[in-house]
């Protein structure tokens, strides 16, 4: 309850990401309201963004500005100007509470601060060069009168603050001018501060000289700032300056008081200047925005409404609603004070003609905000809020919004750009999609300050200060240059590479979708009858904690016995290919060619003759990580001997399969498989070799099939483009999942036959690394017919050796390391044409998982195909790169190995809770047929096509309850 009074709430927790799009909805969109209506219509806000499914809310949103937006940076007198006492400036509240040893964090004080006092050519250079429109800062008024009072004006002061305004005008900044940013004089606090009604004639008077003397350059005025924290944190909990105690009472006489200030100087300016001078004037409240706990519980809706009108209806409802406090307001405090035998509330009362004459004290709306909070009814004890009311649509001005950083250094602020980016685009959405008249936004802060009860430990500045050098040298933070490039674009509009391109592939380019042997096919077995036949995923499954809620894929999808319906889904989808694995261990249970099982061999020998007489193609993996457990007994990778035993296997296949099957794949993702040690890897890339030799050798004269390997590969970006570390740091990154022997890589097969030169790290322990012989790298080179990509998403590096990052603004998943970022497929499509001599490319996975509540209209899945699927299509057709084929994963939920059945990718749903198993289409089912049937995307503006146009299959399960859905 304290806390939310303290300034900038000293390190934010950057975690906590407010929308600012409900915050400025809440302003103006509502209907217009009595002022005693509790709970108020703040719930209409609650109920239309609690209602968005999580695609809505954090998709990104590409868009402009209006051409006259406004955008600034922001600071205060105190914590940044220092020269505390030079030129007859008098002491503040601020100066004398900083010279108390133990007030201020390591003993800070904002005497010399970031010396904005003697570096206002610096200080204006800087603003110019970020492109602001405006720069927001507070007049010290012991600085301009040094008592308080207009009888001892200070000239020194008066030309500091001309100085820098005409500097300011002269580059085309707009002065925007808090006349009171909490330094008050210490004089006028000596005769009661804000508690005493002297202040608003005082007030008046230093206002009215600020008036006078600048308002001929000064267009923009705030009275207060923040005047919650002024009543609040300095005479209610004490923390701030005056270090007033009394939270029952000061802070609602302060805040009375406050208002009537600010109601007197609205006045003047009005009556006395406004006609020549043709400005504006308002207060400045902090809002963090609050949801309730649960949207649906009346009680938290409430107590969510009390908190919102304690902390923002009680300065804004009296200026922008009736000229008086919120009812709830009324109502909570003077119930308290007569259960306190109190002789009237605690909380003033207006006359009438105090409300007349507060009412309408605005001519915009500005606003700082930070953060966001859960609140419900159980923890918002006597300070909550009331009803939030439409304020008929002012035009808007967030004047501060940042985040604090505590820091040493962070000239490489990758956090805060995070934060610009994400609150920025919810400013953009209010403004592009609620309709909301936002009018400017200023970024705090302009540089590393003076931040209060906390020193300089939290940086906020665009701008890094260094407090160390007494000349105050000030060093462009990487947010500089990303806030100027978003001032310089007036928003945030779609780069021209992510423009959405019409187009077909070519036509002879096959379409596939994936499944994995163990992930859908298990039959009913049991650890004890069928020990000899069990894969490591097997016994793996079966071990306690090993597996999301302990599932298994003992019985998984059943696709074992449901061929006839897997393949009428693939009917449906009209795909081309479908790719698929052969468990090792159905075949060969103990993974030696000693004993064949012929029934498994016969399921696939069934699946494949179906496919074909659907006209649909095999593309077959011959190891998709489900190793046979007798194998993994003497060793499994680790054992040279299981190159022979992998060649062995192979062979079997193709030759009771080859004549079928045309598209072969050695592993899957040996990254995965090979991750640690180096000798898996060594061993994985010799078998693969022996396989491809294998089959060229002696199969493809006559079977006529192609042959490689498929590795999963992330995009890897940089988390500072201009850093050469991260740079660095990115590089490393692509090449270890491609080609260090770890990653069974593309390079020893498709570049010079032998391993890669070390990385950094790797350098450090020789002798883990085997080496190939000079023989093994001349039977290793070439053994590829083709590149097989998986690929999901990108990530963000930085250092080498340190683990990858994720922008926050990225699309979520169902999966925590999967994030929506089309735009790294087409570059490491690019990157592949590039480093390996454009080779004939098939992806052979690419999909996107969802968590929690089904549901069917899965438009998080059509966004993630349209998409890559589209950055697909660039790479064809802008970039040239040799694309044959694109393989989407998954065909239906199955099991997602460690996370069990939680993450679903399937364009089917599968019910595990149903004995039968039924598959149900989703909309992306029939999206990515309809992207099928298109052989890529008609542009609209030729008029609809045919290809559009899908008709329905199969019967409706309504009239056959023990069919599988797949009517679309």
């Amino acid at each position: 309850f304290v806390g939310f009074f303290l300034p900038k709430r000293p390190f934010v927790d950057i975690w906590l990401i407010t929308l600012l799009s409900p915050i400025v909805f809440m302003l103006c969109c509502l209907p217009n309201l009595p002022a005693s209506e509790v709970p108020s219509k703040a719930k209409v806000v609650w109920e239309k963004f609690s209602s968005q499914t999580n695609f809505e809310r954090d998709t990104y949103f590409y868009g402009t500005f209006p051409e006259n937006f406004t955008w600034g940076v922001s600071s205060s007198a105190y914590q940044v100007e220092g020269g505390w006492d030079a030129d007859g400036k008098g002491p503040s509240i601020w100066d004398n509470f900083s010279h108390v040893p133990g007030n201020i964090k390591n003993g800070d004080t904002g005497d010399i601060a970031c010396d904005s006092y003697n570096k206002v050519e610096e200080d204006v250079y800087l603003l110019r060069a970020l492109g602001v429109k405006n720069y927001r800062f507070s007049l010290s008024w012991s600085r301009i009168f040094p008592s308080g009072r207009n009888n001892s004006i200070n000239s020194h002061g008066i030309d500091y603050y001309n100085r820098l305004i005409d500097g300011l005008v002269a580059n085309n900044i707009t002065p925007i001018v808090t006349l009171y940013h909490w330094d008050l004089p210490q004089a006028l606090q000596d005769i009661g501060g804000w508690e005493s009604s002297a202040l608003i004639d005082l007030f008046d008077s230093f206002a009215d000289f600020c008036f006078q003397t600048f308002g001929d350059r000064v267009k923009f005025w705030i009275t207060f700032n923040e005047p919650q924290v002024i009543a609040w944190a300095g005479y209610g909990a004490g923390t701030l300056p005056p270090n007033v105690n009394d939270p029952g009472s000061a802070p609602y006489r302060v805040a009375h008081i406050l208002l009537k200030a600010h109601a007197r100087v609205y006045h003047t300016y009005d009556d006395k200047y406004r006609a020549s001078q043709g400005g504006v004037i308002a207060l400045c409240p902090n809002i963090d925005w609050v949801e309730p706990k649960t949207p649906s519980d009346p009680r938290d809706i409430e107590a969510a409404d009390r908190y919102l009108q304690f902390l923002v209806g009680w300065f804004t409802h009296p200026i922008f609603k009736n000229g008086d406090y919120p009812e709830v307001m009324k109502w909570k405090v003077g119930n308290r004070s007569e259960l306190q035998n109190l002789p009237s509330s605690r909380l003033p009362v207006f006359t009438a003609e105090e409300r007349d004459y507060i009412r309408g004290t605005a001519d915009v709306f500005c606003f700082n905000s930070y953060t966001s909070k859960i609140v419900t009814h159980s923890t918002t004890r006597s300070w909550p809020s009331s009803a939030i009311t439409e304020y008929g649509n002012p035009p808007i001005y967030i004047i501060e919004n940042g985040v604090g950083i505590k820091t040493k250094s962070d000239v490489d602020d990758n956090t805060r750009i995070f934060y610009y980016k994400t609150y920025i685009d919810e400013a953009l959405k209010a403004y592009k999609l609620d309709g909301v008249n936002l009018r400017g936004y200023n970024a705090w802060s302009f540089m590393d300050s003076f931040e209060w009860l906390n020193g300089y430990d939290p940086r906020f500045g665009l701008h890094q200060v260094d407090f160390d050098n007494p000349n105050r040298p000030r060093t462009p933070k990487r947010s500089a240059v990303y806030y100027a490039e978003i001032i310089r674009n007036n928003g945030i509009p779609l780069p021209k590479e992510d423009e959405f391109l019409y187009g077909e592939f070519p036509k002879n380019f096959w379409w596939s979708v994936a499944t994995a042997a163990y992930q859908v096919r298990k039959p009913r077995w049991t650890l004890k009858v069928y020990v000899d036949r069990l894969s490591i995923w097997d016994q793996f499954s079966h071990t306690p904690l090993k597996i999301s809620n302990d599932d298994t894929g003992d019985v998984a999808c059943d696709s074992y016995h449901k061929i006839e319906a897997d393949v009428e889904m693939l009917k449906s989808l009209k795909v081309s290919h479908y790719r698929f694995s052969i468990s090792w261990s159905r075949v060969l249970p103990d993974g030696t060619t000693r004993y064949i099982n012929e029934m498994g061999l016969n399921y696939y020998e069934r699946l494949i003759d179906a496919l074909l007489a659907a006209n649909i193609m095999p593309q077959v993996t011959l190891y998709h990580w489900d190793l046979p457990l007798a194998l993994q007994n003497v060793g499994g990778w680790e054992n040279d001997t299981i190159v022979q035993r992998f060649k062995e296997y192979a062979e079997l296949l193709f030759q009771r399969l080859g004549d079928k099957v045309k598209f072969w794949i050695t592993f899957n993702e040996p990254y995965n498989t090979a991750y640690s040690p180096y000798v898996v890897g060594h061993n994985l890339i010799k078998a693969h070799a022996e396989a491809w030799h294998l089959y060229n050798e002696t199969y493809r004269a006559k079977q006529g099939g192609l042959i490689s390997i498929t590795i999963n590969s992330d995009w890897a970006e940089p988390r500072n483009p201009y850093n050469q570390e991260d740079i660095d740091a990115a590089r490393q990154y692509v090449q270890v999942q491609r080609h260090a022997v770890t990653a069974l890589p593309a390079a020893p097969g498709f570049v010079r036959g032998g391993t890669p030169s070390l990385g950094a790290g790797d350098a450090q322990n020789p002798g883990q690394l085997p080496e190939f012989t000079e023989s093994e790298k001349q039977r290793i080179k070439g053994t590829y017919d083709y590149f097989g990509l998986n690929h999901y998403t990108t990530v963000l590096t930085y250092k080498i050796n340190y683990p990858a990052v994720t922008d926050r603004s990225w699309l979520n998943s169902g999966s925590i390391w999967l994030k929506v970022t089309p735009f790294g497929f087409r570059k490491l499509l690019r990157w592949i044409k590039e480093e390996y001599n454009n080779p004939p490319i098939y992806v052979t996975e690419n999909g996107v998982s969802e968590r929690g509540d089904l549901d069917f209209n899965d438009t998080w899945r059509m966004h993630y195909y349209r998409s890559y699927v589209n950055e697909a299509l660039k790479a064809v057709v802008l970039d040239g790169v040799d694309l044959r084929g694109y393989t989407a994963w998954t065909l239906m939920d199955n099991f997602e190995w460690a996370v069990g059945f939680d993450e679903k990718f399937g364009f089917y749903h599968v019910n595990f809770t149903d004995p039968e198993l039924r598959r149900h289409p989703k909309a992306s089912a029939r999206y990515y047929a309809q992207i099928i049937n298109c052989n890529g995307f008609p542009d609209p503006a030729t008029g609809p096509h045919p290809c559009l146009e899908l008709e329905p299959e199969g019967k409706p399960c309504s009239r056959n309850p023990a069919c599988v859905c797949i009517s679309l």
